[in-house]
Parts: C-alpha cells; sequence; structure tokens
C-alpha cells in the first residue's frame, strides 16, 4: 500500500492532472497524490513545438491507440495517439491555441448550469500568460504561455491575402470577439518552446511538500465502499498497490482512459459489464457513451515558388533550421500544427463557422514517409461541429488491454455533406489572388476527381481523412450524462471526472485549451465544496 493520508488522490498526469495537482496543492494542509501510468517526459524535442513529429507515434511518450474498422470509413481503422507521461497530450499536441465559440459554452450552460462562456472566460483568463498581454478576453500571469508564431512563410501569407479577397474577414484573434475569419495562430509556447500543462504546472511547484508525483503507476480499478470511493488500484513498479483516499478520487485519464477505468470498476451500463464477468456497482448507462472527435484530411498544391518542403528535404537546410532555433528560438521549429488559420461556414445558410482549416507551408501524401520534393503547400480541412457520437467500451477485463474505440465517423448525412463543402470552401479560396498565380497543380483532389461530383469525392475522403486528435465527451457533464455540472458522478460520493470526457459537446475548434479551463474551474469547484463541507480551507 502506498502509505499517506491523502485528501485528493488524481489519476492521470496529463493537461487537467496537472492543472488539479497544482491548485489543489496551493493549501499546504491539502495532501496531494498525482498518479501518471508514463513517466517524466524528458526527452528534449517535447520542448521544440514542432518535435510532435518526433513524440507521436513513439509508445514512451504515446499510447498509440487505434480504434475499431470504421463502417462509414470504409472499414478503415485510424490511429488515436493520446499522450502518455507528464503533461500528457499537451506535451505531444500541435500547441494551437484555440477555445471555440461563444455559442458551445453557452451550449453547456443550457444542460450544465455553471458553463456558459460568461462563466468559463475568467477560467481560460486564469491559465494564460499572454504574449500581447492582457485585455477583456484574456490574462497575462497564468501558468501557460500563449504566443504568436515565430515562423512565417510566403506561401501561407499569400493564402491569408487570397481568403481575405475571397470575402473572408481578416481575424487577428480567433479567441476574442468571435473566431470567424482568417488569420495566424497562437500557440502554447514561451520564447519558443513548448509549454505543456506540466511546464506550466507541475515544474514551478515541484518542492511542495503535500505534493507526491509518482510516474510509472498504472491505475487499474477503483473500489468502493459504502457508496464512496474506497481506494485505487495500481500497478507500481511490477507490484499491485492500493491507495487509501480521505477526500476525493480524481479521474484526469482522458477521453479514452477514465471511461475505461470507470467501466473497469463496474460503473457503467450493467449488461456490458456482464459481458466481461465485471459486477456492477453503479447503473450508468452513459459511461463511454457520447463519445466525439474532429476528421481532418488535407487539400495540396504544387507551386512555383520554394516552400518548406525545399527545407525539409535538405540536409544543409534541416542543419539552418535546427541552428536558427538553438541560437534565437525562431524559425520553423517554433511552429505548432500551422502557421495560419480559416474559421468558415460550410454554407451561406449555416449560422456559424462549421470549418477549421490549418493551412500548412508544405505538401506530403504522408508526412510520415517524408515531404514532397517539389515546392507545395496543403490545406488541413477539419469539420468542427460533427453530429456523429460514438463509444468506448470494454474490449477485455483486462486493465491493460486498450479499450475499444468506436468513433462512427461520418455516420449522418449532415457530417458528409459538410466535410465535401469544406473541400469545395479551400477550393474557392485558391482561385483568388495572391494564390491562385502561385498554383501550378492541384495534387488532391485534382480537377479530374473533382469533376466526378460530391460522392466521388466523399468515397476519397472516407479513404483519406484521419483523427484531428480531439476525442470528447465519454463521460459527460448534464442531465442525461454521468456526471453533475460540478463533475461529480451521480451516485457515488467522493468521485469526480475532469478532462476531455466531461464536455457535453465538443468545442468548435482545438481542444486542449478547453480542458484546460475545465480543470481550472473544477479546481475551485473542488475546493469550494470542500470548504463548505469543513474539510480544508483556502489559504489567505
Amino acid at each position: 500500500m502506498i502509505e499517506g493520508d491523502w485528501d485528493y488522490v488524481v489519476v492521470g498526469a496529463g493537461t487537467a492532472g496537472c492543472v488539479l495537482a497544482n491548485r489543489l496543492s496551493v493549501n499546504p494542509s491539502s495532501r496531494v497524490l498525482l498518479l501518471e501510468a508514463g513517466g517524466r517526459n524528458r526527452n528534449p524535442w517535447i520542448r521544440v513545438p514542432i518535435g510532435y513529429f518526433k513524440t507521436i507515434g513513439d509508445p514512451r511518450y504515446d499510447w498509440c491507440l487505434q480504434t475499431e474498422r470504421e463502417p462509414h470509413l470504409n472499414g478503415r481503422s485510424l490511429a488515436w495517439p493520446r499522450g502518455r507521461g507528464l503533461g500528457g497530450s499537451s506535451a505531444i499536441n500541435g500547441l494551437v491555441q484555440v477555445r471555440g465559440q461563444r455559442q458551445d459554452f453557452d451550449e453547456w450552460g443550457r444542460v450544465a448550469p455553471g458553463w456558459s462562456f460568461d462563466e468559463v472566460l475568467p477560467y481560460f483568463r486564469k491559465m494564460e500568460r499572454q504574449e500581447r498581454g492582457a485585455n477583456e478576453w484574456h490574462g497575462a500571469d497564468g501558468p501557460i504561455g500563449v504566443s504568436d508564431c515565430r515562423a512565417r512563410f510566403p506561401i501561407t501569407d499569400q493564402f491569408v491575402a487570397s481568403a481575405v479577397a475571397a470575402g473572408l474577414p481578416m481575424n487577428p484573434d480567433c479567441n476574442g470577439a468571435g473566431q470567424e475569419g482568417v488569420g495566424y495562430y497562437q500557440t502554447s509556447t514561451w520564447r519558443g518552446r513548448r509549454v505543456s500543462a506540466a511546464h506550466g504546472y507541475l515544474d514551478p511547484i515541484s518542492g511542495r511538500r503535500n505534493l507526491k508525483i509518482l510516474t510509472g503507476a498504472r491505475v487499474v480499478g477503483l473500489e468502493f465502499a459504502e457508496g464512496r470511493t474506497a481506494a485505487v488500484r495500481l500497478w507500481s513498479r511490477g507490484t499491485e498497490q492500493r491507495v487509501l483516499c480521505r477526500g476525493e478520487v480524481l479521474l484526469c485519464a482522458g477521453a479514452v482512459g477514465s471511461p475505461q477505468l470507470l467501466l473497469l470498476s463496474g460503473v457503467g451500463p450493467p449488461g456490458e459489464l456482464a459481458e466481461f464477468g465485471i459486477a456492477s456497482n453503479l447503473d450508468a448507462p452513459r459511461v463511454g457513451k457520447g463519445l466525439q472527435d474532429h476528421l481532418k484530411f488535407h487539400n495540396t498544391y504544387r507551386v512555383r515558388n520554394p516552400t518548406l518542403n525545399q527545407q525539409l528535404n535538405s540536409v544543409f537546410g534541416m542543419f539552418w533550421m535546427g541552428l536558427r532555433y538553438a541560437l534565437t528560438r525562431s524559425g520553423p521549429l517554433t511552429m505548432g500544427a500551422a502557421p495560419v488559420f480559416a474559421f468558415l461556414r460550410s454554407h451561406p445558410e449555416t449560422e456559424r463557422p462549421d470549418i477549421q482549416f490549418h493551412v500548412l507551408p508544405w505538401s506530403s501524401d504522408n508526412p510520415a514517409e517524408g515531404f514532397h520534393r517539389f515546392p507545395g503547400f496543403s490545406i488541413s480541412i477539419c469539420p468542427i461541429r460533427p453530429e456523429s457520437r460514438g463509444e468506448i467500451r470494454l474490449s477485455s477485463p483486462d486493465p491493460f488491454a486498450a479499450p475499444a474505440i468506436r468513433a462512427n465517423y461520418l455516420a449522418t448525412e449532415r457530417d458528409r455533406r459538410t466535410i465535401v463543402a469544406g473541400l469545395h470552401r479551400a477550393r474557392e479560396i485558391c482561385w483568388f489572388e495572391p494564390i491562385k498565380g502561385q498554383i501550378e497543380e492541384e495534387l488532391w483532389p485534382g480537377t479530374e476527381l473533382a469533376a466526378q461530383g460530391d460522392e466521388a469525392l466523399l468515397e476519397e475522403i472516407r479513404n483519406r481523412v484521419t483523427t484531428i486528435f480531439h476525442p470528447v465527451g465519454s463521460v459527460a457533464m448534464g442531465a442525461e450524462g454521468p456526471l453533475d455540472e460540478r463533475c461529480r458522478v451521480r451516485g457515488i460520493r467522493n468521485l469526480r471526472v475532469i478532462d476531455a470526457s466531461v464536455m457535453p459537446t465538443i468545442v468548435s475548434g482545438n481542444t486542449n485549451a478547453a480542458v484546460n479551463m475545465i480543470a481550472e474551474k473544477a479546481s475551485g469547484m473542488i475546493i469550494e465544496d470542500a470548504t463548505m463541507n469543513g474539510r480544508t480551507t483556502v489559504p489567505s
């Protein structure tokens, strides 16, 4: 048994877990245990913004999950990168800081009171150390550095100009007054280095005596007694151990890990649990249901003038990029998922943006296999408000077995129409100058395939799409969800889930900033509830 009289046991040191460990250990009388299955992520590539090309797919830093065969993607199984180690996915993601749209959170607030946009904005501001300074939308004193892109590329600048010519507004801040338009992403970086949740929230408090961080600790189940969570079971250093908690157990294992742990512990649909011989501790039919994710695919072009392709295919170019980064913390190695965004509507009648572009200064058939040797660029097309819902189910009662991920992509007619419309919008922009004058050839889909119509395009999209790594919603808050509006599991005392799985619906854009906000807001709720119950006091 891991000795200790813990007020809080935090399961998972991803984005949410790091936030909770920091905020809950501010009070020196609260004892906090943070459990992480992975390691401490000391690889230097973790701090280099574009280092995700090196870490994604590496089992030391990535759980390397796979979906089941997707029925609407012609039976394809997609790779699902999920961060492993301190910082979780914030240590290997594309660093893009996008919060979503006001309406996303107002929709949350209707099913989970307290989560409307006006109520969550203070927590977005609290998390942020904004390079541009504080204003009504942004904070400047938080743990997560947010900076402008330190790399600019002629080809993406030309795309911005063409998008404006096509009628999109220039938007200097997609996390400000409105999201719609075209502009330049900000990233979770500071002075050219990645700021993961571990770097922002854990590194500054490593000396707190009331916080214990245990890596290599794989939680395999929860034990319950008299309607409360009595213990956490885990494997560490080859042995099974138990952790007792006098206060709360906080699941922060992510949209895949948290529902899996609940199901393994007998919290879920009894019929599904019985298939694996797991006794039901709580009938919770929505655990694992409601899963959502974002898809992406690339519209690619061959162009006249050099792009990043030439540097990526040159030994001298790679050396120069590395030297520039080492000396000045600038250049292509500071780039996140993309330098340029566009948020736009798939159809004129659509009420608000439902398509996101990540505009890339390189092109490839498959980045894992290399980049084109000729100049090219890509538009990554991502529908951001899908209707389709999937689920996380157990594949085995073995806690070390990966769960069954059924994303159920493109299951609705609207989702299928939207993803094709996103391609049309990208191609339309490329008919405007100055980008039109740069294009020598559309590589995909190309004029021949495009001339075959939307059904032919959709069929090829089914064969090309991949996840953009945004799974959410599998243990959702709301009247019909497993959680109440304070992230508490209904029917079990002292157990909460705090991570991407709690989202009632997916946000319109990248998800990491929203997860950070959720954990900031939830930590305040936990401290407030503990104070009301007389368990602890907030330090002055």
